[in-house]
Order: structure tokens, then sequence, then C-alpha cells
């Protein structure tokens, strides 16, 4: 009896090593994503493609239009063209983010500005978690402001 008492207790106590893994602290997350969306924004207004293209997955997906450009060279080298002018020709800065439960994925979104300041568009952006306080952005997806009409 005294051996089957032991055994049931090792069995609990390895059953509490393999419980779901705790909530990550989303609060804390969600600040990280912001300010590395605030931070990726920052390498356009500075003119920094290297710095842009840090931030980008080796796996990411950037859609323009109908279109699609795949792999983290493919994209910087479509963003190339926007560094090469003396001025950014547009900016942008997160107004929302959300993270997964997990910890590992998140969603953020914004407006697009114009150099005139007029909101132009609005991004959603993908994040991975791919090292600890390190978000690269996997997917990219802007679109137009919807005008009303009367």
């Amino acid at each position: 009896m005294r051996t089957l008492v032991h055994l049931a207790l090792a069995t609990a106590l390895l059953c509490g090593c393999h419980a779901a893994p705790r909530p990550a602290n989303l609060a804390s997350l969600r600040q990280e994503v912001m300010d590395t969306e605030r931070a990726f924004a920052k390498s356009m207004a500075d003119r920094d493609h290297a710095a842009f293209t840090s931030y980008l997955a080796d796996d990411a997906i950037f859609f323009s239009g109908d279109s699609s450009v795949r792999g983290k060279s493919a994209v910087a080298a479509q963003w190339k063209p926007f560094f090469d002018w003396k001025d950014a020709p547009f900016s942008w800065e997160p107004d929302q983010v959300q993270v997964l439960d997990s910890g590992d994925l998140a969603l953020s979104t914004g407006p697009v500005i114009d150099p005139s300041g007029n909101v132009v568009g609005r991004f959603n952006s993908i994040w991975r978690l791919e090292a600890p306080a390190t978000w690269r952005i996997v997917f990219d997806k802007g679109s137009p402001v919807c005008r009303r009409t009367e």
C-alpha cells in the first residue's frame, strides 16, 4: 500500500511538470510590439534601409495591391526605392496591438500618413517573436482609407 501511495505522489508531481505554460504577460508583450513597430517606422523616417531590413523575418510576405512579395531579400529590394528619396514618402504609427495568449504572434495596425499629414491608408502587420524581445514582421498589408462621398 505504501508503495502505491508513493507511486501516486510521484505521478502527481510529474504531471505537474507538464502543466500548461504560464500565460505570458500580454501587456508587456503588447508594449514590446508597439515599441518595435515604432522603431520599424522610424527606420523609414531616418532613411535607414538596413534598419528597416533588420525587422523583416526571413519568410516575410508583404502585399502590394493584388500581388505579394515573398522573402526578406525580395521585400527589402521592393522597399529600397522608398529609401532613396530625400524625404520619407509616408510614415505610420501603430494605434492598436494585440498579442496571442501564447505570446508569440501579434497584430499591429494603424494609420499611414503622407508628408502633408493626411491619412492615406491603414497598415496591418503580423509580428512573430523570434527570440526574447525580438519581434520580426512576417506579414504586412496596407489598405486605402475609405472616403465617404455625399
